[in-house]
């Protein structure tokens, strides 16, 4: 096998993990103040209604490489209940995807008061989502019957559940995202199975000694494909520093995925690549607006490219602040 040809299939195997997914792929915006973007249950959880928006580009340099853009919002209405909404598009190539989620949670306090963090919620996003597929540049020459040579588009409904529990400085979260096997008219069974649903496991801990300004969260993020067996596991380690007027926030993430790819090299040995992301991250909140950046590295032997992953998230809290938990939990408070 040629190595254009081994880069190709590795491009194509890493690919897959990001890009190959139905609604909102699973990217590292969640470490910038934005979880409600992964877990529908954490839609209203915290003590401040959010407005986030975030755009990401992928391999630098390459055209039509994969590109992402969010909006979201969220907020609590009244005790219990939580709301928010998601818009967004994913292109990659000739494949593109928009989509609409609105989302309903409830949140229970299991505490004795509401000072000590001590909630258990639950939440359920349902989205609309359209897939298009330019096919109008293909080559038509070589007759391929899949091939209609149209713009092909169709729409879907499909939902996300979960539920999060934050005690304190505690958090966890579980969330099954497209939880409706949907077959999708522009695809053959063969290319991508009706079957996308991916499950989501996270946990984090914030240690914050007394007597400084620092605190430091340490959290890992666990996420398994049903169809296809595919997994990857996020390590995080994040550090927040308190200031008069907001904070500052960095950190650095490493995702490795549990199945590798096979390629050789100019008919060489056979070897075996699993997907490897170094992502460091900065982030701050002045008053009530937020701004963050994500930048990842794919730290394999064999790229595509070496460029990067860039992402830019912005933000702002509306409304009034309740009162914060006493509690060092940077999500919720």
């Amino acid at each position: 096998m040629s190595l254009k040809k081994s880069y190709f299939l590795i491009a194509l195997f890493f690919a897959q993990f990001a890009m190959a997914q139905e609604g909102i792929p699973v990217y590292l915006d969640y470490l910038q103040d934005n979880l409600y973007l992964l877990h529908p249950s954490m839609a209203g959880a915290s003590q401040t209604t959010k407005l986030r928006g975030t755009a990401r580009s992928q391999w630098a340099g390459v055209d039509d490489a994969p590109a992402l853009q969010t909006v979201s919002l969220n907020g609590r209405v009244g005790d219990n209940i939580g709301i928010g909404g998601v818009l967004f598009n994913d292109s990659n190539g000739y494949f593109s995807q928009q989509g609409v989620y609105a989302t309903f949670a409830y949140h229970l306090m299991l505490g004795r008061n509401y000072v000590d963090l001590n909630q258990l919620s639950f939440g359920i996003s349902a989205g609309i989502i359209q897939g298009k597929l330019d096919e109008t540049s293909f080559d038509l020459t070589d007759f391929d019957p899949i091939i209609a040579g149209i713009e092909q588009s169709d729409s879907y409904l499909n939902i996300d559940f979960g539920m999060s529990y934050n005690f304190l400085n505690f958090s966890t979260h579980f969330t099954v995202k497209n939880a409706i096997p949907v077959k999708r008219d522009i695809f053959s069974e063969d290319f991508e199975p009706n079957n996308q649903r991916r499950y989501l496991i996270s946990m984090a801990y914030t240690i914050s000694p007394s007597y400084s300004e620092w605190s430091f969260e340490p959290s890992v993020m666990f996420q398994a494909t049903d169809s296809t067996g595919e997994a990857t596991l996020d390590v995080n380690g994040k550090a927040y520093y308190k200031t008069d007027w907001g904070r500052l926030w960095g950190g650095l993430s490493y995702r490795r995925s549990f199945d590798g790819a096979e390629f050789t090299t100019n008919g060489e040995s056979v070897d075996t690549q699993k997907l490897q992301y170094v992502t460091p991250f900065v982030g701050g909140m002045y008053d009530r607006f937020m701004l963050g950046y994500t930048y990842s590295y794919q730290s394999n032997s064999v790229v595509l490219t070496n460029g990067g992953f860039h992402q830019i998230t912005l933000g702002i809290n509306l409304g009034k602040n309740k009162e914060p938990y006493d509690c060092n939990c940077p999500a919720i408070n």
